[in-house]
């Protein structure tokens, strides 16, 4: 990423004639947190999510963009939810630069065409195509929850994405701040939807048995073999580099694709899920100015797209930027999206987000009772909000 955020900034220096001194770091939080703890922060910073953006805007550290920056312009190039995401309290002090996009299925067209099969665009259509794939005598899915230290998840992604379909996404964010409680009727019957798929033997490849072992990574396979001993895995937009890694023969869009996660109560739509890396400004100066205006440009944002794959919000972004097909199917879904939320384990505390939140979905694919689970997901959520 860092040669590529260089590469992104060559044609600004050449342009602006400012050199920009790029610092890198694997744990941002902590560093950023000290910085600015120092009265020392960086002109300008890659932020993690909108909930440190929202801390550092509280105790004014931010620079408001709307004083130099075109907020109207703004919002012609990006849809009012990463607008919204960007502000506090009205105010825009973030832009976002590249995303990721969790709220996909993927297939393979080629035993999808073969079996007569087509692509479910509601929760109700995807249940009775798992029906049909399952009374074929095959798994309509293939679900690996494995991932060592942080195996569960991958089934989070399942939990966060439904909840985002079966209400609005003010719900999601009070069930991230802990504002209502795990055992709540919403969240309860997110995991009960999530359970009607991945509990059920006649569904997953292999069983809850298997789900439970199986690597995340390796998951996909099951849909390539021949005949394919599943149909269908939920996964995000990263999922390709691991699908190529073990089939280096498929070709993207023939022999793998995706559709959205549908929608589940019509009235919520398809909300896009995922992760996104988002500038804020320190320091009010010149150069940070016109750097942060670059920033926000559809021309930088190609360069970045184009080297890594990412996506972009940005709706004005060249869709050819993008280095194959999927990726830019991916970012049409992404940019078309009316709402958009962050991966909710990755806000909560570690505790619960990568705690009892990830071992709660193992317990509960294992068999144990939901409620058990969301009483117990509760008591570690009432400790780790309490700071």
């Amino acid at each position: 990423e860092r040669d590529a955020f260089i590469k992104t900034l060559e044609p600004f220096e050449a342009a602006a004639g400012v050199r920009v001194d790029f610092t890198g770091t694997r744990d941002l939080p902590a560093v950023l947190t000290t910085r600015v703890a120092a009265g020392n922060p960086p002109d300008i910073s890659v932020l993690p999510n909108p909930g440190q953006m929202q801390e550092f805007a509280k105790i004014g550290v931010l620079v408001d963009l709307g004083k130099f920056m075109d907020v109207s312009k703004l919002k012609n190039e990006y849809a009012e939810t990463w607008i919204n995401l960007g502000s506090y309290r009205g105010n825009l002090y973030a832009i976002f630069f590249s995303a990721d996009l969790k709220s996909l299925v993927w297939y393979n067209p080629e035993a999808f065409a073969d079996a007569g099969y087509e692509i479910p665009e509601t929760w109700s259509e995807l249940i009775a195509l798992s029906d049909k794939i399952a009374a074929a005598g095959v798994a309509p899915w293939s679900i690996g929850l494995e991932s060592g230290a942080a195996s569960g998840w991958p089934g989070t992604d399942w939990i966060e994405d439904i909840i985002l379909r079966i209400a609005p996404p003010e719900v999601y964010d009070k069930w991230v701040n802990h504002e209502i409680p795990w055992t709540h009727p919403t969240v309860k019957r997110a995991w009960q939807l999530f359970g009607q798929i991945a509990r059920s033997e006649k569904y997953v490849y292999g069983g809850p048995s298997t789900e439970l072992t199986l690597n995340f990574g390796e998951a996909p396979n099951a849909l390539f073999t021949m005949p394919p001993k599943a149909y269908m895995h939920k996964q995000a937009t990263f999922i390709k580099s691991f699908i190529l890694k073990y089939n280096p023969d498929l070709v993207p869009v023939k022999d793998f694709d995706f559709f959205p996660f549908p929608s589940i109560d019509p009235e919520y739509g398809t909300p896009a899920l995922g992760a996104a890396d988002m500038f804020a400004m320190f320091n009010d100066t010149p150069e940070a100015r016109a750097l942060m205006r670059y920033l926000a440009t559809a021309g930088a944002q190609e360069i970045w797209v184009a080297q890594l794959g990412k996506l972009s919000a940005n709706r004005r972004v060249n869709p050819n930027a993008y280095p194959d097909d999927l990726t830019r199917k991916a970012a049409t879904i992404l940019a078309g999206s009316e709402t958009f939320r962050f991966d909710a384990s990755d806000l909560m505390p570690a505790a619960v987000g990568s705690g009892s939140f990830w071992s709660g979905v193992l317990d509960y694919v294992g068999g144990e009772d939901l409620d058990s689970v969301l009483e117990r997901i509760e008591e570690t959520a009432v400790e780790a909000y309490k700071g």
